[in-house]
């Protein structure tokens, strides 16, 4: 990744109370910081790739019963249970990042992470010690569910503090490029496993194998992270004088950010919505609704998110140069009017025609991948951006996003309508629709409570 070179100052606006002269950032700080940020938020939803591309197979583990549509939604039960306890882990570590720092709560979560995937791996199976395999499972879940609470809203609060202003959009497309890098590690595991493994093989002790590697990437994780420094945004924070710098109650937290959290929820439901359903849903849904060959679909979809790599960071620059919200508003309406014919695409059954429509639909999601790491930092002033953007993030994601396989999975079961994927991302596009509405454009200025950076 090129380093950012310096930048000219820009004016000052109304977006930037307070500011004075220009910042200029080592780019050789940016660049290490951006990777780091990338590198560990890869690792730490590598595993979420795995469970849900290995879903069936953890439902025959853990969930035995005769319906494989029970199985599948016990095993994402357990998978929606982990966003639920995400909210909690927001109001603990988004606070927590702003009073001690982001650096340091980010070892935490990457800690945390790394302790709940391996362990998965180390649980018996139902068949060794019955109903205390889905409680142990559900167990690890919720560590994984509330350290992840503090870790998107830290990683990109992380990059947004570090970035130059007018290249925010384009480093910020980093974070979710190591998003996608950790998406395609689990599925492509999970791919060569099926390939090489009998079904009896990888439900007997097969699927154990990626949740236990999760061990050494944890500790490469955690190295990254401890060498990172402050960002220059929180170090000015701490350096004023403690009469100047009041501590933020939680109440004033939310309170006070009452209508930069609508549009952050509205921003994140599009936004998740889209993503668990094209990246962790559509494998199942490949699979267990249309009798696809589980190893062409997940093929499929490993294809489709390398598209997503090589296309994020351009979308990340074009969001610097026209703006995050034509970006954004391009993605809902995407995904308002074409939900519906790529889905039938999908549902027709040949290699090219689901590999046309999941194609369309992860370059509609690239417009939310690339322009929110650096647009969801923007709606909040530094003293608070951790823990309002924590709080707003993590409750959108645990009722919208996190919800989606589960949600989507009962409605088809409940109505026998296969169509019911394409509805909902509809739906979450008109949510997110009026939230771009609302929202300030941040491109090219610095962010609220920070002076201008180059």
């Amino acid at each position: 990744m090129p380093s950012a070179p310096a930048l000219s100052h820009p004016a000052r606006t109304p977006h930037d109370p307070g500011a004075s002269e220009a910042v200029t950032v080592d780019p050789a700080l940016v660049k290490r910081a951006v990777k780091a940020a990338a590198l560990g938020n890869a690792m730490e939803w590598f595993d979420f790739g795995v469970y849900s591309y290995i879903a069936v197979t953890l439902g025959k583990a853990f969930f035995p019963s005769g319906n494989p549509t029970a199985q599948l939604l016990s095993t994402f039960g357990a998978f929606a249970a982990a966003f639920l306890v995400r909210p909690l882990g927001g109001l603990v570590f988004g606070p927590l990042g702003d009073r001690v720092g982001r650096q340091k709560v980010l070892a935490v979560t990457m800690i945390m992470m790394a302790a709940g995937t391996f362990a998965i791996g180390l649980i018996p199976s139902y068949a060794t010690i019955g109903v205390g395999a889905p409680l142990l499972l559900l167990a690890a879940r919720l560590v994984q569910g509330f350290s992840t609470g503090g870790e998107y809203a830290g990683a990109s609060t992380f990059i947004a503090e570090y970035s130059p202003d007018k290249k925010r959009g384009f480093l910020g497309s980093w974070l979710e490029f190591g998003t996608l890098a950790g998406y395609i590690a689990g599925a492509g595991l999970v791919t060569l496993m099926t390939a090489l493994l009998s079904t009896e093989d990888l439900v007997s002790w097969g699927w154990r194998i990626p949740f236990l590697i999760a061990g050494p990437m944890g500790v490469i994780g955690l190295y990254l992270r401890l060498r990172l420094e402050e960002t220059p945004a929180f170090t000015a924070e701490t350096e004023k004088a403690e009469s100047a710098r009041r501590k933020v109650p939680l109440r004033e937290m939310i309170t006070g950010q009452w209508q930069a959290l609508l549009l952050c929820v509205g921003l994140v439901l599009v936004f998740n919505v889209t993503d668990y359903m094209l990246l962790s849903y559509m494998p199942s849904y490949l699979t267990s609704e249309l009798k696809y060959d589980e190893t062409h679909g997940l093929l499929v979809v490993l294809a489709v998110m390398a598209l997503m790599m090589v296309v994020q960071p351009f979308a990340g620059a074009l969001s610097d140069r026209i703006g995050r919200r034509p970006v954004i508003a391009a993605g809902c309406a995407g995904f308002l009017f074409l939900s519906v014919p790529a889905l039938l695409l999908i549902r027709q059954g040949s290699l090219f025609a689901i590999a046309l429509g999941m194609g369309a639909l992860g370059l509609l999601l690239v417009c939310f991948t690339a322009a929110m790491p650096s647009a969801l930092p923007a709606l909040f002033p530094t003293r608070v951006r951790y823990g309002s953007l924590s709080v707003g993030f993590n409750v959108s994601v645990s009722l919208f996003g996190g919800t989606t396989p589960l949600v989507v999975t009962a409605l088809i079961g409940a109505t026998g309508n296969m169509m019911m994927p394409a509805y909902y991302m509809m739906a979450a596009a008109v949510v997110g629709g009026v939230a771009v509405w609302f929202m300030t454009e941040s491109a090219g200025r610095p962010l609220p409570g920070s002076p201008a950076q180059r």
